[in-house]
């Protein structure tokens, strides 16, 4: 993945302003973010490149919901010039998060308003005209700021290069060629300082913008839910619905919340929480924590065939270990009463009605955009084959609650979604008390209204369902929360979708839930990623409305190799040993101290470990060749490497097989006044005490689960993408004795090979190490 400076310079700057950049973290995120956003990380023009520039340093704070906007039409060339941009930025700042009005902000910007150059030399002869008594005083020292200034007001949309060319050309016509005089150095006079308070106002007239710093500035405060128009709902039938609260229904919210921000994390027990999990929860409990609000951990169990609770315990207890604390733990079921009311109020109030069309009907009609044959049934029959449903009456698949909303609309969400079905399915949470339960399309929205949810924020996926959320919402006169989609976090190399992991846990293509590949935070865990690592990688990406980009999994992998850095403890295991038997040492054992840290200070033995250097040790096999070359620093017949913490070793005899080929073993002499210095340092092991072996741990070499970056683009092939080799196990590696205490879950450095995790596989007699990353790829190879 390209740095940031690479992508600053990609898209244009010069390499001052981009090492400048870089300097400023805040301006480095927020630019960085555009770019993404924009969709230009693999680089663009240099026009758009600045305007992006300055996009990232001057987009108002308050209108962030249209920066996606502002950015296609940059990318479409449609916003070209630094005036139009001024334009965008005054009108953006002027709506804030009201919906745009597209008529009026291309009006406002210039869109589509062409400047011919005949238009534009009309203008420069009109003001050199006006102004040619003072530019023949002034000659080439004219203030030429000025005249552009004054085109500009004439002008605004034409295109400053072309001015400039204008300008330039219209000067020479009338002075002619510079005289020695022209270049002439005007006397300076010296500039009087500015006072301290004017000093104070320019500061404040460029403010950093604020979610440069913080990420959850563009959202509103529950007090302003009332001038918000939410969502134009546009219906075939009837007038435009403008959905936003009543201030009495506003008042009565701001009472029982006391204006404190309410939001929600909402997951359906129905499986392992996944990565993309772990963003939902930075925008709903950061949110609400950045705030001083609450957040509620609420289970969206309104499908009793698909949840369990293995799947509630465990969502409970990975949100605490992302370290997010709940305000309260509720359940969609907690109202299904509620809910049932509410459905039996929509029936008379002409909203809802009783169907008995089949799945495959359904979907016929609504390819056809045709209403039910019942759609028109009379209100009090409805109530009546409601209650039937309730009480069991009426078999399951038989009938339906839809909602009356519109068949006729471009917005298939608004094509009457069902409300409730019949499933004679206790619940893991409601027991058996009900036959029918909700819908998703039909609960979430109420309940969000039922516990006051000040904002409802969930991924781009649910956008178009956002016209059936407030048309519902609407028509049964509750508040009114606002709603906002942030795009979903899409990774490299792994899949997302519950129903396809789901597919590959219970056909045994991974080894449960927690297996290390999986991209679920359980899997995560076990891998040995931190909270910490997840929770500064999903912060980093941001709250965005761009939903095609695709993190590369490389950037999780930098945030788990900075955690684990300054985390993890060094040592030594060598995975595929090679015997080394050093013939000018005898039979004792050595105890030489080796680094915890690579900073480790000499004064403190803590940060020190004891390794036994004896006659036997133990190197990795890939760090041995027969022949040798200029670019190789391991071991080579004759040649000579550092063994890391201990001496150089140089290799005098080769020990080969019956088949002349096999290595077996190694002999070397080491050089114990340490006067040789070669370049190879090698990580290695050694007999603890004479003809004991080292500690044999089994190492879980962890790769990518899929081949391609996308596996979703392959469809039904995607199993066919699996890679080979995203798990390797070495039964019999062996490592440095400080390992044999280690307990499930400690994590270590491997010198030269790559953080590792003890697994919780291991046994008294046998550690199993998962490896969490490599090392950069600055380090050694061996091992990847």
């Amino acid at each position: 993945m390209a740095s940031p400076a690479d992508l600053f310079l990609k898209i244009g700057l010069d390499e001052n302003t981009a090492k400048n950049t870089v300097a400023n973290n805040k301006v480095t995120a927020n630019l960085t973010a555009v770019i993404h956003e924009a969709g230009v990380a693999d680089g663009c023009d240099r026009t758009v490149g600045n305007l992006l520039y300055t996009v990232a340093t001057k987009f108002p704070a308050n209108a962030l919901v249209h920066r996606p906007t502002l950015l296609k039409y940059i990318i479409a060339s449609k916003i070209k010039t630094p005036a139009q941009l001024e334009a965008a930025f005054s009108f953006l700042s002027t709506t804030a998060s009201d919906n745009l009005n597209v008529d009026d902000f291309e009006a406002a910007c210039g869109i589509g308003v062409e400047i011919s150059l005949e238009d534009i030399k009309k203008v420069v002869n009109e003001i050199f005209e006006e102004s040619k008594a003072v530019i023949l005083e002034q000659r080439y020292r004219t203030n030429v700021g000025e005249i552009f200034g004054q085109i500009r007001k004439k002008q605004p949309w034409a295109d400053p290069k072309i001015v400039k060319q204008t300008v330039d050309a219209e000067l020479y016509s009338l002075l002619g060629e510079r005289t020695a005089a022209d270049n002439e150095k005007p006397t300076k006079k010296k500039k009087e300082k500015p006072k301290p308070e004017d000093k104070a106002i320019v500061e404040e007239a460029a403010p950093v913008p604020e979610e440069e710093i913080n990420p959850f500035s563009i959202f509103p405060s529950p007090e302003q839910n009332l001038k918000v128009v939410h969502t134009e709902i546009y219906f075939s039938d009837r007038p435009v619905l403008r959905a936003s609260n009543s201030r009495e229904l506003l008042n009565k919210h701001l009472k029982v919340t006391d204006g404190k921000v309410l939001t929600r994390f909402p997951p359906e027990p129905n499986g392992y929480l996944h990565i993309g999990h772990a963003k939902a929860m930075f925008v709903n409990f950061g949110l609400a924590k950045e705030r001083g609000g609450c957040c509620y951990l609420r289970y969206d169990d309104t499908n009793p065939e698909a949840e369990k609770k293995e799947y509630i315990d465990h969502i409970e207890e990975i949100v605490g270990w992302m370290g997010w604390a709940p305000f309260k733990i509720t359940y969609t079921s907690d109202y299904f009463q509620e809910l049932y009311d509410l459905a039996v109020e929509l029936i008379r109030r002409g909203h809802a009605y009783v169907d008995h069309q089949t799945p495959d009907e359904i979907k016929a009609y609504r390819d056809e955009k045709k209403n039910s044959p019942w759609r028109d049934r009379p209100i009090e029959e409805s109530l009546k084959l409601f209650d039937d449903m309730k009480r069991g009456l009426i078999e399951e698949g038989k009938a339906t609650l839809r909602m009356k909303q519109d068949m006729q609309s471009d917005n298939f969400n608004m094509y009457d979604l069902i409300a409730y079905r019949i499933k004679f399915t206790p619940h893991p949470h409601a027991g058996d008390k009900w036959c029918i339960y909700p819908s998703y399309d039909y609960a979430h929205c109420i309940v969000d209204s039922l516990e006051n949810i000040t904002h409802s924020l969930c991924t781009l996926e649910f956008e178009t369902r956002r016209a059936s959320y407030y048309w519902l919402l609407d028509a049964l006169g509750l508040y009114q929360p606002y709603v906002w989609e942030y795009s979903r976090l899409n990774v490299s190399n792994t899949m997302m979708s519950k129903r396809k992991l789901n597919m590959l846990v219970t056909d045994n293509w991974v080894d449960g839930w927690d297996d290390p590949r999986l991209m679920t935070l359980a899997g995560l865990r076990r891998r040995g990623v931190t909270a910490t690592a997840i929770n500064t990688f999903v912060r980093g990406i941001g709250i965005t409305r761009s939903d095609c980009s695709l993190i590369h999994l490389n950037r999780l992998e930098y945030h788990i190799r900075e955690e684990l850095n300054k985390t993890s403890p060094r040592t030594m295991v060598v995975l595929n040993p090679l015997k080394v038997v050093i013939t000018n040492m005898d039979a004792s054992v050595m105890d030489l101290d080796a680094k915890k840290w690579p900073d480790a200070p000499a004064d403190d033995p803590t940060s020190f470990y004891k390794v036994p250097f004896s006659k036997v040790v133990y190197i990795e096999q890939s760090d041995f060749r027969m022949k040798d070359s200029k670019d190789y620093y391991g071991l080579a017949p004759g040649k000579s490497v550092l063994l890391r913490y201990a001496f150089p070793i140089k290799c005098t005899e080769v020990i080969l097989g019956d088949d002349n080929e096999t290595i077996l073993e190694i002999h070397a002499e080491y050089d114990p006044s340490k006067k040789s210095k070669p370049k190879g340092v090698l990580h290695w092991v050694s007999e603890s005490s004479p003809g004991v072996d080292p500690l044999k741990v089994e190492v879980r070499l962890f790769d990518k689960l899929f081949i391609s970056e996308n596996p979703s683009e392959l469809g039904k092939d995607y199993l066919g993408d699996l890679n080979p080799h995203s798990k390797v196990v070495v039964k019999d590696a062996y490592a440095s004795s400080c390992l044999k205490n280690a307990a499930t879950g400690d994590a270590f450095q491997f010198e030269r090979l790559g953080y590792f995790v003890v697994d919780k596989d291991s046994l008294p007699e046998k550690l199993v190490f998962n490896r969490t990353v490599t090392l950069r790829d600055s380090y050694g190879k061996v091992g990847k």
